[in-house]
């Protein structure tokens, strides 16, 4: 028999903002979740670089240079009820950045938790006609 793969893929759930803040911890309660969501399967030695290109190919508006991708990890809090969210990192389309290579697995991100990732447009602030439509 051939020896296994060191890293089998994961179902990651991703849910975007495309308002520059990520989802409020009460969207995530009872079971909902927020209705943005992104199935990608991918590895735990995933880099954010590699996230943002599989999030960029689902929506094209978020190709624009300049746009900023801010992630951040959403998992149950064993302490209490309900989840926690922890930012990990951003990233900038068209522009290398300091947390293009972080993995996943670096930051302890385990197999059931959400990903959430506030997206950013370049000009920070749309005039009203050039609003991304709302998912």
């Amino acid at each position: 028999p051939r020896p296994a793969p060191q890293t089998c893929p994961l179902l990651l759930r991703v849910f975007t903002t495309n308002n520059g803040r990520h989802h409020r911890m009460d969207e995530f309660s009872r079971g909902n979740v927020p209705s943005s969501e992104l199935q990608i399967y991918t590895w735990m030695d995933a880099t954010l670089k590699e996230l943002t290109s599989l999030v960029k190919e689902v929506y094209p508006e978020a190709r624009k240079k300049g746009t900023h991708f801010n992630f951040a990890i959403v998992f149950t809090d064993l302490k209490r009820p309900g989840y926690r969210v922890k930012e990990i990192g951003s990233t900038m389309s068209g522009r290398k950045g300091t947390d293009d290579s972080m993995t996943l697995q670096s930051q302890k991100f385990q197999i059931g938790d959400y990903l959430d990732i506030a997206i950013t447009p370049p000009n920070r602030a749309p005039p009203p006609s050039s609003r991304m439509r709302p998912y």
